[in-house]
Formats: structure tokens, sequence, C-alpha cells
């Protein structure tokens, strides 16, 4: 007999049941907040970089899945890309806000980079919105 508690589940069994990310999260989490400001934002009138696509070459990630990511990154501490990579990648919350996607720490970045007076602009709006 154990002196600990213990669950007694097998890792490799296969639920019958796989619960969906939504069902995951809570109707009064934050990043409920944080995915509707983000998807209200017109960010091809602000001016962001990547807002309006080329019909060739890479596509580039969406400037609202990575607005989110920053947003999600400030309100939890995580500062650096590297940790918001890591985050994207085991976060359960983070998951859901950016629909699985996971961006690599140069191109967090550089998203940063390119947009930081329109990052600033929207934390702004934000904490405004939020009061």
């Amino acid at each position: 007999m154990s002196r600990y508690i213990t669950n007694n589940t097998n890792r490799n069994q296969i639920n019958l049941l796989p619960m969906s990310l939504d069902e995951m999260i809570s109707e009064d989490n934050p990043v409920r907040v944080i995915d509707i400001f983000a998807d209200n934002i017109n960010f091809h009138e602000m001016g962001f970089k990547y807002a309006n696509t080329k019909m060739t070459g890479r596509k580039p990630y969406n400037p609202a899945d990575m607005l989110k990511l920053y947003l999600y990154g400030y309100f939890n501490g995580i500062r650096t890309s590297r940790k918001l990579e890591t985050e994207c990648k085991r976060n359960i919350e983070l998951m859901w806000l950016l629909n699985e996607l996971k961006p690599d720490y140069r191109t967090i970045a550089d998203f940063r980079k390119d947009n930081i007076t329109l990052v600033k602009d929207i934390f702004k709006q934000l904490f405004s919105f939020m009061q």
C-alpha cells in the first residue's frame, strides 16, 4: 500500500469522451476577454505589418493571433519570446486562444519589434476598455 495519493490511471489509456479545448476553458476565464478584444481590432486600419498579405510566398501569422499571445503574456508575467514559445506548446489556455498555433520565438520577437508602437497603443486601449 502506497503512502501517497495516487490516481491509478494509465497515461496511455485512450479516453472515450475526449474534452475539447473549449470545454477546458471556463466561461469567466480572462482569455475569453483577450480573444474578443483582439478579434475586434482593425489591424489593416492601424497599420500592422502583415495585416495585408501578398498572394505569393509563405503565409504569415495573423496579427490578431500574435497580439493575443502578447496580451496573454503580459497579463501572466511572461515577457520573453522564448518563454511565450514554450507556453504555446504546453499551456491549455494559449492552445485555446491561438487555435493551437505554435509560433517560434523569432516570429514572436519580430512581431513585437515590427509593431512596437502599435502594440503599446493597443495596451492603452485595453486598459481604458477594462476600466
